[in-house]
């Protein structure tokens, strides 16, 4: 499995045989400049929650190259009426596509569309394919719901958490939930995109080693294989 970060919360999964894009947010970020949309491709797009910050470019992506979006009820329906195919989840299901399963797990934020219509309630996901399970935590707070996740659905390989604070977990919080999630390999996203999410990378990467945890960290366009 390789994981290509693409800016923010951003990321492109590559398994055996199917692309899945999370969250695309590439055109508004400054930062993600040099991605090309129009170069991604994508079987599914999966989508944690309506902000803007996570859905700004799924319309086009989508369009272009077919893909399925996987997300809330109401998010699928929002994209649905523009003609976009999707698969409604919610809260503590599962389905099985043809890459692997999809857990929908709890996420505590908000979730509402730029136009400040409800955009139901904000999840996470862990894909299990039949060589690798990585968490994919979404914009949250730290929540005792965390240790679930490995007690219910298994080892994980990979937890992807927000780092940035402020409208999320923080560094220290993202240490917490890797003890809850009992895994050791953490890949960080949210952070830098805005003035009030900008953090001391190298701080970051320090405090999780202290803790005998290994913070990723990748440069945009940078991929990790796991």
């Amino acid at each position: 499995m390789k994981i290509t970060y693409l800016g923010h919360a951003t990321l492109s999964i590559e398994t055996k045989d199917k692309t899945i894009l999370v969250d695309p947010f590439i055109t508004g970020n400054e930062l993600a400049k040099d991605i090309d949309i129009d170069k991604l491709y994508a079987d599914y797009i999966l989508i944690t929650h309506a902000h803007q910050d996570h859905i700004l470019d799924v319309e086009a992506i989508a369009k272009r190259t077919g893909a399925r979006i996987v997300s809330n009820f109401e998010i699928v329906n929002y994209f649905g009426e523009k003609g976009i195919d999707g698969h409604p989840m919610n809260h503590g299901g599962k389905w099985k596509f043809d890459f692997g399963t999809v857990h929908y797990t709890n996420a505590i934020h908000t979730s509402s569309f730029p136009d400040g219509s409800y955009g139901g309630q904000p999840g996470g996901f862990v894909i299990e394919t039949s060589h690798h399970r990585i968490y994919i935590a979404g914009d949250t707070a730290l929540t005792y719901d965390m240790k679930l996740i490995p007690e219910i659905i298994g080892e994980l390989d990979l937890a992807v958490l927000p780092i940035g604070d402020n409208f999320t977990m923080g560094v220290n919080e993202a240490i917490k939930a890797s003890t809850f999630l009992n895994c050791n390999k953490i890949l960080g996203y949210h952070f830098d995109t805005f003035g009030y999410i900008e953090i001391d990378k190298a701080e970051a990467i320090n405090k999780f080693a202290k803790s005998k945890k290994e913070l990723v960290i990748l440069p945009i366009g940078n991929n990790l294989k796991i």
